[in-house]
């Protein structure tokens, strides 16, 4: 049997509080050893977090940011917030550095202004002018079995720009005929000119030759012409040297036009021209009725009639055209209207209809573009012309000018059709 004895305890010990730890001296010396230890590295660490706040603090942003930062918020901040400096946190630091990339990708001065407009413009128009190179070809026509061949040969002394190896020409050859005469068109002069309407009638293109600024071809191309005298009189070959692109914003270097009336071509002809500034071809009239509605940010678009020159009517020919608006250096999503019979006045009597966003309507441009498609089969599809309304950085449409005026009435207009 066990018997448990108490003992009392030294009341003259605990009242002095001298009461003994049962370890060792070595183990007592290293628990104040550690305590030390984390003591100094407590001290380091908030040493360091002091540092880093009076850091963060007397730090000078630039003013851009400063303004930018402040209008990505909506509400108005305290007046107290300024005087108020809070823990530094890493979450913070990286979340005002993001706000500060997106206010530098969202601020307006990120946005082509109008200077850069008019510097790009000058620029391309600079290099427009800056037209080297010349072409060489031969042309013959068989007037006995109404034959035309036409042979691309080389191109000459071509100047790319910096990126010298990345040219990659190719010739682009039209056969364009002159139909019949369209409406008077007013140039920028004021002057009223009586314009012509011309028509493709074939439209070929040689191989890319990559990375040469003398690029030989070789290439022959040739069609079955009407057996008509006036026909040939009323051809003009015009030949493009373009710059390849892979997305097909081929770059156009230069171009000639040779009137085929004008030559002996009853055997083959070699010619030798330089290129020239490339210009834009009357290949129709578009009657458009234009309308916005300021209420809804709405803009109706119609489009009546579409006036092109035929040098061969065929049945199985449609039209179709392409709408879109452009608002900001972005295009919306376009509208296609249904195909249409094409003849010298095809009727399509439609009316598209576009949202605008919340952008000012001079900032807004109209593209229309028509296409000429096979009825039978899944060919691809043929650009005839294309023609823009809007306010220009120069000038403005008068059709667009009265659109403003007559808000809510449409408002109707014929146009060129440029190719």
């Amino acid at each position: 049997m066990l018997t448990f004895v108490e003992f009392p305890a030294d009341v003259e010990l605990l009242s002095t509080g001298q009461l003994r730890m049962p370890f060792s001296d070595a183990v007592k010396y290293c628990i104040l050893g550690i305590s030390i230890l984390l003591l100094l590295v407590a001290l380091a660490i908030l040493i360091w977090q002091i540092f880093r706040c009076f850091s963060e603090t007397h730090t000078s942003y630039p003013q851009q940011d400063t303004v930018n930062t402040d209008l990505l918020y909506s509400e108005e901040k305290p007046s107290g917030a300024e005087n108020y400096a809070s823990p530094p946190s890493t979450k913070v630091v990286d979340v005002r550095a993001e706000a500060r990339r997106l206010t530098r990708c969202l601020s307006r001065a990120s946005f082509p202004s109008e200077q850069n407009y008019a510097e790009s413009d000058m620029r391309e128009h600079q290099t427009i002018n800056r037209v080297h190179g010349s072409l060489r070809f031969s042309v013959y026509y068989d007037q006995l079995q109404a034959f035309l061949v036409v042979t691309v040969l080389q191109v000459e002394g071509l100047v790319g720009s910096s990126q010298t190896s990345g040219l990659q020409p190719f010739v682009k050859i039209r056969l364009m005929w002159a139909g019949s005469e369209g409406t008077e068109l007013e140039s920028q002069e004021g002057q009223v000119t009586p314009s012509v309407l011309w028509t493709v009638l074939q439209e070929w293109r040689t191989r890319v030759v990559k990375g040469s600024c003398n690029p030989l071809y070789g290439d022959q191309f040739s069609c079955s012409l009407q057996d008509n005298k006036d026909m040939i009189n009323r051809i003009t070959l015009r030949m493009e040297v373009r710059n390849f692109d892979k997305f097909s914003r081929h770059t156009v270097l230069g171009e000639i036009r040779v009137p085929l009336g004008k030559m002996n071509i009853s055997f083959p002809l070699e010619l030798q021209e330089d290129l020239q500034i490339p210009q834009k071809d009357l290949v129709g009239e578009v009657l458009l009725t234009l309308k916005y509605l300021p209420t809804s940010q709405r803009l109706e678009v119609g489009l009546l009639k579409v006036r092109t020159a035929i040098a061969e009517p065929s049945s199985d020919a449609v039209m179709h055209a392409r709408i879109s608006i452009q608002c900001n250096q972005s295009k919306l999503r376009y509208q296609k209207t249904s195909a249409v019979h094409r003849c010298p006045v095809t009727v399509f009597n439609e009316v598209l209809m576009f949202s605008l966003p919340d952008v000012p309507l001079e900032e807004c441009k109209i593209l229309v573009s028509v296409y000429e498609t096979p009825s039978t089969g899944r060919s691809n599809k043929c650009l005839l012309g294309h023609l823009s309304v809007g306010k220009d950085r120069s000038s403005e449409d008068e059709h667009w000018t009265l659109m403003v005026r007559s808000v809510r009435q449409p408002v109707a207009k014929w146009h060129g059709l440029l190719l």
